[in-house]
């Protein structure tokens, strides 16, 4: 009788284990994810069943200090987690119950490409599955500048890049699409970053000249018109090499006679100098911006839980407009604005560029731009020096928040505004969409923390009930 009960436990046990046996499965192909995103991992178990009493761990393969993420009796448990991914890795614990233990990598880095291992563990069984990450980081737009001419009268042209990862291809077409060879090429890596450069000679007159960079899944082009006026300019150069000679010696004879004046008038020339190369600069930043905005802009959706409780955001986040006194019970005790009528982004953004557009027409007072995370949301004066990069329109005038308030003189009235952040050059970019007139920028700026967009309806004396709208049709 001991020997059929020690058989029938010994059957149970077996069966037991048989019923507990599952396959971990994941993809079988790398999983591509885009530096600064975020990326989900797969990884389940088959059959479905749930695996939210077992042991579920993410680690590093190759690596020392590899443990990326730890679940286990029923919680979270990272206190031996790898230091580059705190903060930065999920589970589902709801998912758990359907036997998915997929892993949420927020923030991606170029460091984090390689073999993960998802290992689950029951108390009679355990298996496990390796997958490939592969990262990409987009780098700049390609940019094309002429450099010079050869002697048969070809037109040298240069196009460079930076920020890439892994190293792109660089390709130049012509019109029809052919690829044209490049002369040199020059690559350089500074840490985990590429820039390439490219050089080619060209002959065509009227051409449309592209120079186009990509990695497996991204791609960034640039294109320039070879006119005829480039062509001739280098004949015209030979011919003033000759009228220069004789000008040289009139200039010498012109220069002794007005060299009294000249020192007079120094100072008014260097002033319009100056003046003239900022509003060559200034030039030069809108069409950066006018030509880039539409390649990053972002869905750009309102965080209610930042709003001050005077204001009602729209259910889908696109609208804030003002409460007319009826201040709302703040919900356990958010992070909101208390001095001005103001509203963060959901979404913050710490690499490359983006662009979004608000509709600012008929609001009297208002304030647009980004700010820095954790920002100070209990500040009266929202200045650069606490993490705000804004401008706006109060007490009737238009106004940036620079190191004072300062003044900003606008033809047109803003319907429409456009901001285009260039996050690595550190540069903000603020302009009238309908008129693509410029308004004002903030330069040579350094962050290492994420920017949410941010709107504001001025401070809780402003009344005006016009909704300040975030843009979608552009």
């Amino acid at each position: 009788m001991k020997f059929i009960c020690l058989f029938l436990l010994i059957i149970s046990g077996i069966t037991d284990s048989r019923s507990e046996q599952y396959e971990v499965v994941g993809p079988a192909d790398p999983v591509f994810a885009v530096a600064g995103e975020d990326v989900i991992l797969p990884c389940s178990v088959k059959p479905s069943i749930s695996v939210e009493d077992m042991r579920v761990e993410w680690f590093r393969l190759h690596l020392k200090d590899s443990r990326v993420h730890l679940y286990d009796d029923h919680k979270d448990k990272n206190r031996d987690q790898s230091e580059s991914y705190r903060g930065r890795t999920e589970l589902n614990h709801q998912e758990l119950q359907r036997g998915d233990a997929s892993l949420k990598l927020s923030s991606v880095r170029v460091s984090d490409e390689g073999l993960y291992k998802c290992f689950i563990e029951s108390k009679s069984w355990s298996d496990d599955v390796t997958v490939n990450v592969r990262v990409e980081a987009v780098g700049h737009p390609p940019e094309i500048t002429v450099d010079g001419f050869d002697r048969s009268g070809g037109l040298h042209l240069q196009c460079e890049s930076e920020g890439w990862y892994p190293e792109p291809d660089l390709e130049w077409l012509n019109r029809e699409g052919v690829s044209l060879s490049s002369e040199t090429t020059e690559t350089h890596r500074e840490a985990d970053k590429f820039s390439v450069k490219h050089t080619i000679t060209v002959y065509e007159r009227d051409d449309k000249i592209h120079c186009r960079i990509r990695l497996k899944h991204h791609m960034l082009e640039t294109q320039i018109i070879t006119s005829s006026n480039m062509f001739n300019s280098w004949r015209t150069s030979v011919i003033m090499i000759s009228v220069f000679v004789v000008l040289s010696v009139i200039a010498v004879i012109l220069i002794a006679v007005f060299a009294r004046k000249y020192k007079e008038q120094s100072h008014l020339r260097d002033r319009h100098s100056q003046l003239k190369n900022e509003h060559s600069q200034l030039k030069k930043g809108l069409q950066y911006a006018l030509k880039y905005s539409r390649t990053y802009k972002v869905n750009v959706i309102l965080d209610a839980d930042t709003a001050h409780p005077r204001l009602t955001v729209s259910d889908d986040g696109k609208q804030v407009k003002d409460g007319k006194n009826q201040i709302k019970e703040i919900n356990g005790g958010k992070d909101r604005f208390d001095q001005n009528l103001g509203v963060l982004g959901k979404d913050g953004f710490s690499s490359r560029c983006f662009y979004f557009e608000v509709q600012v027409k008929g609001q009297t007072e208002w304030d647009l731009g980004v700010a820095r995370e954790s920002v100070d949301k209990s500040t009266m004066y929202m200045s650069p020096e606490d993490g705000y990069w804004i401008v706006g329109r109060r007490y009737w005038r238009y106004q940036a928040r620079d190191s004072s308030d300062h003044s900003i003189s606008l033809s047109v009235k803003p319907q429409r505004v456009g901001v285009f952040v260039d996050y690595e050059k550190g540069l903000i970019f603020f302009y009238d969409v309908e008129s693509s007139s410029y308004i004002y920028s903030y330069t040579d700026l350094s962050f290492n923390k994420k920017l949410y967009p941010l709107v504001c309806l001025g401070n809780k004396w402003n009344e005006n009930s016009t909704p300040l709208i975030i843009c979608e049709d552009y």
